[in-house]
């Protein structure tokens, strides 16, 4: 079993920065591929970004690609998700996800565990 607790999320301007976290508990996180995904009011949830288990390979969605950055510090259990140059249409609830897979995979069903969720507003 892995626990996630993210967190970090709150309310920020157009255009400003901000950098979610993801903690982990419980078996070696390090051999766990983790993943960001968001959902926004009234829409699924979709793909963000995701991370190899040593932190070398990552993947992103191409609506937020050169805007955040997925890294990861094992030596921690923490996964790091930081957004620059924030746009309306970034506000969402924003969740961690670990995978047992090798693969850096976008379908939320290929994650095993989740985190709670944590609200990301963006305001103009």
């Amino acid at each position: 079993q892995v626990q996630l607790v993210d967190s970090g999320g709150k309310l920020v301007q157009a255009g400003g920065s901000l950098r979610v976290s993801c903690v982990a508990s419980g078996r070696t996180f390090s051999r766990y591929v983790v993943g960001w995904f968001r959902q926004a009011p009234g829409k699924e949830r979709e793909f963000v970004a995701a991370i190899s288990w040593s932190g070398s390979n990552t993947y992103y969605a191409d609506s937020v690609k050169g805007r955040f950055t997925i890294s990861r510090d094992n030596a921690k259990n923490t996964v790091y998700l930081q957004m620059n140059n924030l746009k309306l249409e970034d506000t969402a609830v924003y969740y961690c996800a670990a995978a047992a897979s090798r693969g850096l995979d976008s379908r939320a069903s290929a994650y095993d565990y989740w985190g709670q969720g944590n609200q990301v507003t963006v305001s103009s």
